[in-house]
């Protein structure tokens, strides 16, 4: 594993550099989080009955970078990595063969695919596809602000997570 640096957002930037800057601290963070565990302590649950694990958040996160950035941003038809029709929580249900490597690897191309896909619209353009929950569109500033939203809480996840396999703790 690598040393993540993460960069604080800028205080007085414009939105969109704002937004982006504060997407990428808190995807930052949860690699943070991962770092300097085995694929073992990576797998720990939280709690039983809880399933949640460091890599279960990374496995997911990969499939709402690719829902988000994909199938709603562009209206690309991307099927599920993790999860399917039949355990619609896969990305959380992992097993001995499931490791940082592959979740790690598919979570940054997922992200760069992101960063790809946004960068062609502007903070008022409306998606072109539809999510799970609306079938209204959704304009990219609405999808930043989810998504800093979605990795803030998962962050906190991650914080209780990585205290309870070696007690190490930070913002």
């Amino acid at each position: 594993m690598t040393t993540t640096q993460r960069t604080e957002p800028a205080q007085n930037a414009d939105e969109r550099t704002m937004l982006e800057g504060w997407l990428e601290y808190h995807r930052q963070t949860l690699a943070w989080k991962c770092e300097g565990l085995t694929d073992a302590q990576l797998r720990t649950a939280s709690a039983p009955p809880s399933e949640l694990s460091l890599l279960g958040l990374v496995r997911h996160m990969a499939e709402v970078e690719r829902g988000w950035f994909r199938e709603v941003l562009v209206g690309e038809d991307a099927e599920p990595i993790y999860f399917s029709d039949e355990d619609r929580d896969g990305e959380f249900h992992l097993t001995e063969a499931d490791g940082w490597e592959e979740a790690h690897a598919t979570w940054q191309a997922e992200i760069e695919i992101a960063r790809r896909n946004a960068a062609g619209f502007e903070l008022d353009d409306l998606s072109r596809g539809k999510s799970r929950h609306s079938d209204e569109p959704f304009n990219l500033r609405w999808i930043y602000t989810h998504m800093i939203e979605e990795y803030a809480r998962h962050n906190g996840h991650a914080d209780l997570l990585r205290e309870r396999i070696d007690g190490v703790t930070g913002d």
